[in-house]
């Protein structure tokens, strides 16, 4: 089979922005968003983070999904094609290849954990949650469901097997999402959750507060994974990047804002603590269900919700190393996504045993840039999920804006959106206004946020 048939391309617009919008749609919004928006003074959160998204993430999104149709390539073919030496190779193309495949062997981890919790709360099963995560025979085969589930999607193609897959379980997620939310807000009490998280209190926002949406957007939209570039090279010329980026940023967005509307209402329904970290939903909210009329089953979708999101992202995550491995080793789509997943599950295995069933795992601890992090899952999170992928980021855009020649990125933008140079926003072509925000905003802004993923800032 050659290169070419082993890439594939998308079948439609709408197949492609299911894919990449169900690529960004992951369990950083249905998780991740809840819990942070609890820390960060709720509404006020909200309000930052929707911000930064249409000011920093869909630029960014425009860019790598550009660059990934410009030159038909992985992210290290693409960055060679337009002309990077090694360092920039590096660290915009082989860097993001190495963070999504990290983050793919842990994240799959905890992927199996909702597996898990679909089939304890459809049977009103009781279990503590760091009990559950503890249990080797609970999270490792459940992770190996999660990989096995995700190469065999991958294994069909692009179009027959990711487009296929996403395109059914992008409108079922939407679709659970609304029927726990009707149940969620019409809780005696929810209206509090609902004041909290939409009416801002804009004096709770501070430096940390804007760092941590900024962050969240990037890891939310998927951006800076290389995840992008790789959907963006199946792309046709004739398919808009522009309106194809807004839709995906708009669905990522939608489903994080939605996920809020779901949890902040059932907890303080329940008199629940917001403020709980990333065991807000797997601990709270679980128990906030075993209390509701019919919560097994609210509980059982909630969790298949997850599941869902979960594996929509564990698929670009496959995809985008098993594309490195078919376009410059010239391997099958099968040798390259099993190899991929194989790896993946084994290099997953300290991750999924950090979580309190090994002493050595669990117990590790290395000293990040005077931060200390302790459990093999949390470091690698703290590496590869946040410092690594912004250096990536970072990197592409400064890149994009100052050491290539950015009219041919606007120039393959301009394909399939020719408004993009001809029509005004408050009498500026967009392209002029991108070309600003590539080159100025996103570089300052992303810069902070290194910086505090550093701890410059204390954070």
């Amino acid at each position: 089979m050659s290169s070419t048939e082993n890439r594939g391309q998308w079948g439609s617009k709408f197949g492609f922005i299911m894919a990449a919008a169900g690529s960004a749609v992951g369990l950083g919004n249905v998780w991740r968003f809840p819990y942070l928006t609890g820390e960060n003074g709720g509404a006020a959160f909200v309000f930052v983070y929707v911000i930064c998204v249409v000011f920093v993430g869909v630029p960014m999104l425009v860019n790598e999904i550009a660059i990934g149709r410009l030159t038909g390539k992985n992210p290290v073919g693409a960055f060679r094609s337009l002309g990077a030496n090694n360092i920039w190779t590096a660290l915009a193309g082989v860097l993001p290849l190495i963070v999504t495949f990290v983050v793919l062997s842990y994240y799959s981890v905890i992927a199996g954990w909702t597996v898990g919790y679909i089939y304890t709360s459809l049977f009103s099963i009781q279990i503590k949650f760091s009990e559950f995560i503890a249990n080797p025979m609970y999270v490792i085969p459940l992770g190996a469901f999660v990989i096995l589930a995700t190469a065999w999607i991958v294994l069909g193609g692009v179009s027959g097997g990711i487009e296929k897959a996403t395109k059914i379980m992008m409108p079922a997620l939407f679709v659970i999402l609304i029927i726990i939310i009707i149940r969620s807000v019409t809780l005696p009490g929810a209206e509090k959750g609902i004041e909290y998280y939409l009416v801002p209190d804009f004096s709770k926002i501070t430096g940390k507060v804007i760092l941590d949406a900024l962050t969240q957007v990037f890891f939310s939209l998927g951006i800076g994974w290389g995840m992008m570039i790789t959907y963006g090279s199946y792309l046709p010329k004739n398919q808009n990047v522009v309106t194809s980026s807004l839709w995906v940023g708009a669905m990522d967005t939608s489903v994080a804002l939605l996920a809020g509307l779901m949890v902040f209402p059932a907890v303080f329904a329940f008199n629940g603590e917001v403020n709980q970290g990333p065991t807000l939903v797997f601990n709270v909210l679980a128990n906030i269900f075993q209390k509701m009329p019919f919560g097994n089953i609210a509980g059982a979708l909630f969790f298949l919700l997850l599941f869902f999101a979960a594996i929509t992202s564990t698929i670009s995550m496959l995809e985008a190393p098993a594309a490195y491995f078919m376009d410059n080793k010239k391997w099958s789509r099968k040798k390259a996504a099993w190899t991929v997943a194989i790896a993946a599950f084994l290099f997953g295995i300290p991750s999924a045993l950090s979580t309190g069933s090994s002493d050595f795992f669990s117990s590790m601890t290395v000293n990040i840039l005077g931060t200390q992090i302790t459990g093999t899952m949390d470091i690698l999170d703290h590496l590869f999920g946040k410092l690594f992928m912004m250096l990536v980021v970072l990197s592409t855009c400064l890149y994009t804006g100052w050491f290539m020649k950015i009219n041919t990125i606007v120039d393959e933008i301009t394909l399939g959106a020719p408004g993009f140079k001809s029509s005004k926003i408050l009498g500026i072509a967009p392209d002029r206004i991108w070309v600003f925000a590539i080159r100025f905003i996103c570089p300052i802004i992303i810069g902070l946020v290194v910086l505090n993923v550093l701890g410059v800032f204390g954070g």
